[in-house]
């Protein structure tokens, strides 16, 4: 089994997908790429125990099917070094050999069997199916992975939940019980009301796998496993078991007292004053009035402090409110537009975060619960 393909096509497609490969692998040969070609065509799989991604590659030229599993770190370590050019791959099934030919020299490599390697879950016969604009995918992922929880106890927290409207509409929301981003679009079509809980590394490849050209990801999933189609790529994921809290319930529905900033002037006072605040806490108030807001944060142990004062549009009563710092720094960073919109309505309930520009369709919220101020 011969084939001869870009030497950089073949780099940052292996790159893409070498990220779900764990280093500490249980078994050996998930330390491997498994190479398949067939009449033409190479696709190469990574994969750990939850999740497996296939990358699919056209070739130069070919001669003979088959299969070899390699050492991913070797292969990609080797290919880094070679400008670009095409490259001839020499493969013995037999003797497990690879011989990688370039311009001036050669590298040779013992593979395993590749019949050794585990393949993908396969989807029930009942699995539901949709399809979404790769754009709206990235945005949705994007602006909600930030919220997941790392919780062992509460495993449905560590995860993205997809659900999908009877209606149409796909709302994505994570939270880790501190903040929760639910994130609304109506632009995508559905057939009947479902839902999922992506976990949080699969996620993470997803959103790194798609670009950013107007393309539709096929997504099909079960109770158990998910797959999402690309044109380059294809990602089948073990799900997260069990059932998603209410997250309508905990989303205020009356916060009267709107303040509306610039968001990245505020993050950057944000995050000066945050420097004193205890570590501990990471405690900052808000003193909002007409036309104004003050941040402050004092660490009582070190007596140190600092307070900033920006301009503002305030509607609502005079306010003391307080953060964790940390927490309202990642919100503002993760939610697009110049203005963004601090919904409040007392110093004791959550506070919602939600651009003040809104693209058609969309519906962006985030909520961060509040701390106890001392003063």
């Amino acid at each position: 089994m011969n084939f001869t393909i870009s030497s950089s096509t073949l780099s940052g497609h292996l790159q893409a997908i070498s990220r779900v490969i764990n280093p500490k692998a249980i078994y050996p040969i998930l330390e491997d790429f498994l190479l398949r070609v067939e009449d033409g065509h190479l696709t190469v799989t990574a994969a750990d125990n939850d999740t497996t991604l296939e990358t699919m590659l056209d070739l130069v030229e070919s001669d003979g099917n088959g299969q070899i599993a390699l050492p991913a770190k070797t292969l990609l370590d080797a290919l880094k070094e070679i400008p670009e050019q095409p490259i001839r791959f020499e493969i013995d099934p037999s003797a497990l050999t690879t011989v990688i030919r370039y311009q001036n020299g050669e590298y040779q490599v013992v593979g395993q069997n590749a019949d050794e390697y585990p393949t993908p879950a396969v989807l029930q016969q009942e699995f539901t199916s949709l399809d979404i604009d790769s754009q709206i995918l990235q945005n949705g992922l994007s602006r909600t992975i930030f919220a997941t929880a790392d919780d062992e106890l509460r495993p449905v927290m560590n995860g993205i939940y997809f659900d999908i409207a009877m209606e149409g509409g796909l709302t994505m929301v994570a939270s880790d019980g501190h903040k929760l981003v639910c994130s609304k679009n109506s632009n995508v079509a559905t057939n009947g009301k479902s839902s999922f809980i992506l976990p949080k590394k699969p996620a993470t490849l997803l959103r790194s796998l798609l670009g950013k050209d107007s393309q539709n990801i096929t997504v099909e999933f079960d109770s158990r496993i998910a797959r999402f189609t690309m044109s380059d790529f294809r990602m089948v994921c073990r799900l997260i078991d069990g059932r998603y809290p209410n997250y309508n319930s905990v989303i205020p529905q009356n916060n009267p007292h709107h303040l509306c900033v610039d968001r990245q002037t505020f993050v950057n006072a944000l995050r000066r004053v945050s420097i004193f605040s205890p570590a501990s806490s990471g405690l900052i108030k808000l003193r909002i009035e007409k036309d104004s807001v003050d941040i402050s944060a004092q660490d009582i142990d070190f007596s140190t402090s600092a307070k900033e004062g920006l301009v503002c549009q305030y509607d609502g009563v005079p306010m003391s409110i307080g953060f964790k710092a940390g927490f309202l720094i990642d919100i503002l960073n993760n939610t697009p537009g110049q203005d963004i919109i601090l919904k409040l309505a007392d110093p004791s309930r959550a506070g919602v975060v939600v651009p003040a520009q809104q693209n058609e369709g969309e519906d962006l919220l985030m909520l961060l619960m509040p701390m106890v101020l001392n003063d």
